[in-house]
């Protein structure tokens, strides 16, 4: 029963996760909505509301806020609003590929956190594994043609994020102070605020209200499903780091950036074909295989 609630909780937060990939590319790169910083504001706006109405009408139950609920969830909400704003900033800026490439590098980091911080040994399969993603993604940006140093900025403090996000939420969920309900909105909650004081200093907010594509039917679609597939995301990641370990989590979204990987190439038209960058993406491929392989094979 176990091992089917692991599978299935990988497989929900892996389908989530590419879905939600999709969508963002498409609405900051071919709408080219102004800011990123607007769309998880809205995204963490719809997880407060899901869940609150949730626990209204009874279907979930969290905590209520306490005077110590800050010290129970910190630092979660500071690594959680840096996961989202620099995932977004990065998906914005680069190619997916390059994305997906770039982004498996957070599970070296994962792996050295849980090594540290949860005393987690991972087997020789699973370091090879690893390494050849690393390897994979270094040899794709040595020969990005379509170079960007403010996006792969932003990948790098993406990377870092969700690592510490991953291997922090494993902690608390473990500690079961908050429940996986209580993780989610408080996260949202306290991070909200000074979220919205961040676009509105910086005029991302003012931004965002002046798009010209407000009454663009099939857009406002896409933001919608944009903010509640965030939701789904945090749920599905909640629940898969709960079953699994952090460093799975890390990688099943990885994985599920394989199909990312190759549509890329074709549906944002900003990637740049070369045979060494081509290469270096598919030997990080091979790795992701060969770890799901490896971990999901029992």
């Amino acid at each position: 029963m176990l091992n089917s609630k692991k599978t299935l909780s990988a497989l929900f937060y892996g389908i989530a996760s590419f879905m939600i990939t999709i969508v963002n590319k498409t609405i900051l790169t071919t709408y080219g909505f102004p800011s990123f910083q607007v769309l998880g504001l809205s995204q963490m706006f719809t997880t407060i509301v899901f869940l609150f109405l949730a626990k209204k009408i009874r279907l979930v139950n969290f905590p209520n806020l306490q005077q110590n609920t800050f010290k129970k969830i910190f630092p979660l909400p500071l690594i959680y609003m840096g996961n989202v704003f620099f995932g977004l900033g990065g998906t914005k800026e680069l190619s997916l590929p390059m994305f997906i490439a770039l982004r498996r590098v957070a599970i070296l980091m994962t792996m050295v956190l849980e090594i540290y911080l949860l005393k987690v040994k991972p087997s020789f399969k699973v370091q090879f594994s690893v390494y050849t993603m690393v390897l994979g993604a270094t040899v794709a940006a040595v020969n990005d043609l379509s170079f960007n140093l403010q996006g792969y900025f932003f990948i790098f403090l993406n990377n870092f994020f969700s690592a510490s996000y991953y291997v922090f939420l494993k902690r608390k969920l473990d500690s079961k102070d908050l429940g996986e309900y209580g993780l989610m909105y408080y996260n949202s909650l306290f991070m909200i605020g000074p979220t919205l004081l961040l676009a509105v200093y910086s005029g991302n907010l003012e931004n965002a209200y002046n798009y010209q594509h407000w009454n663009n039917f099939p857009f406002l679609c896409q933001f919608l499903s944009s903010c509640t597939m965030g939701f789904f995301l945090n749920y599905s990641m909640v629940l898969c780091t709960s079953y699994n370990s952090s460093l799975t989590t890390t990688i099943i979204g990885s994985l599920k950036n394989i199909f990312i990987t190759y549509l890329g190439m074709f549906i944002a038209g900003d990637y740049i074909f070369s045979w060494s960058n081509f290469l270096g993406i598919n030997i990080s491929v091979v790795g992701s295989l060969t770890y799901s392989y490896v971990t999901f094979r029992k």
